[in-house]
């Protein structure tokens, strides 16, 4: 076997029964078993999760690579990022000192900052050059708990460009150990010099035939379509002839909506059969309603509106009519945080969720909303062994402290290898 993590104080599973998300009333009671053990095997898939003495018991005489004494510690799934940007040059901190004179975003976006001024610096990057800046930020993901995260394209425009994106994250996917769900984001702006219905058609008649062709020769694995539904960018019906477009190749609906304006994002893509609608500021309550019906997922993003002063999305509303809630970093030039235990703990304090619903949203159904969660999100048998293990004898504190992962997160576990090893956390006390 890979590994042996022994007498965890907490061992937090989040779900018990293969759930493949957790809603409101699901979330309140997570799967929490003291003095507990889990065994990872040699395919990097969960062997055993139970009582310490049991499974002690029940592996006698197996061996081990790797044996962790967690005593003292607890043990959480791998986060889920279920919305990141994290392949572009050129960052926008002189745009932070306007945003925080007052200038909003659409201004930004309107004097030709904000995506136009990534995309002119991403369109100019080498391709090595773009691979390792984002293999760079990736492990910074990686040390803040997350082991599985959506990675979006969407900072080149043309075909050229955008394909460019998806072979870096493509590289990245083969060689690091994190986990990634490629998304294909090509309608994240209008290009300078065309209409939305133009850019429309040449998605559809250029870059969706050609991602098909990539993705048939397994050159370039996509898993996931996005379109900025937005006032000024994408409307509803450019919208929606986009996703459609992308469904009939093989792509799962996954989009941003409802940010800036109520859009009837929300609707739409339950329409569509989205796995998933991101932000959501300024859904309607009818689309809050459809979304729970069509089992698509909410993906909130806490940092977006902290950062751009927004109205919160409004969790509690999404939890009480029955949605399947997600969080994501939406980590991007606009909004630079890699820190899953900060996005959560932003998600508790802004959008009022119990810290419960805030590990769910970002573990299960995270892992919901990439189509991923018979597979990861919790910690069960036959899952793959991702997972963390922190300095700490009550889980909550990857939580509570505020920006304390970096001395809190003890050991990063991908498919049972140790990826990430704190020797900091043995010599401090989380507390």
């Amino acid at each position: 076997h890979r590994l042996l993590l022994e007498n965890a104080e907490q061992l937090v599973l989040v779900c018990g029964r293969r759930e493949p998300y957790l809603r409101r009333d699901g979330a309140a009671s997570l799967g929490v078993l003291r003095a507990a053990s889990l065994v990872v095997g040699l395919d990097g898939c969960i062997k055993a999760v139970g009582q310490a003495d049991v499974i002690r018991n029940q592996f006698s005489e197996a061996t081990f690579e790797r044996v962790i004494d967690c005593s003292g510690k607890c043990v959480l799934p791998g986060l889920v990022d279920a919305h990141t940007h994290p392949v572009w040059a050129g960052d926008r901190v002189h745009e932070f000192a306007m945003k925080l004179a007052g200038a909003s975003y659409m201004e930004i976006h309107q004097a030709g900052g904000g995506i136009h001024f990534t995309v002119e610096h991403t369109r100019k990057a080498a391709e090595d050059e773009l691979l390792a800046s984002f293999q760079h930020r990736l492990e910074r993901m990686l040390r803040a708990g997350s082991t599985l995260l959506e990675c979006k394209s969407g900072y080149g425009l043309t075909l050229e460009s955008e394909l460019k994106m998806l072979r870096v994250i493509e590289r990245a996917r083969k060689s690091m150990d994190i986990g990634i769900s490629s998304t294909y984001c090509g309608a994240h702006a209008v290009p300078k010099g065309k209409t939305a219905t133009e850019a429309t058609d040449d998605i559809i008649n250029n870059h969706l035939p050609k991602l098909k062709e990539l993705k048939l020769s397994g050159e370039i694995h996509v898993n996931n379509i996005d379109v900025f539904c937005e006032k000024g960018v994408f409307d509803l019906e450019s919208t929606r002839r986009i996703l459609q477009a992308g469904k009939d190749i093989g792509l799962q609906i996954n989009f941003h909506g409802d940010e800036l304006h109520p859009m009837k994002s929300a609707e739409l893509g339950a329409e569509l059969g989205a796995r998933a609608i991101s932000h959501l500021e300024e859904v309607t309550d009818e689309g809050i309603v459809a979304m729970a019906r069509a089992k698509c997922a909410a993906v909130l993003l806490p940092t977006t509106a902290y950062m751009l002063r927004l109205k919160q999305p409004r969790a509690r509303k999404m939890l009480e009519e029955g949605v399947i809630v997600a969080l994501g970093s939406d980590f991007n030039p606009n909004a630079y945080c890699f820190s899953m235990p900060m996005v959560m703990h932003l998600a508790c304090v802004n959008m009022k969720m119990s810290m419960n619903e805030a590990l769910a949203a970002a573990t299960i159904n995270a892992a919901y909303a990439l189509g991923k969660s018979d597979t990861h999100g919790s910690l069960e048998v036959g899952k793959q062994g991702d997972l963390l293990i922190i300095n700490s004898s009550r889980w909550e504190h990857l939580i509570y402290q505020f920006g304390g992962h970096e001395a809190l997160i003890n050991y990063v576990i991908v498919k049972g290898k140790v990826v990430y090893e704190n020797e900091r956390c043995e010599t401090m006390s989380s507390y």
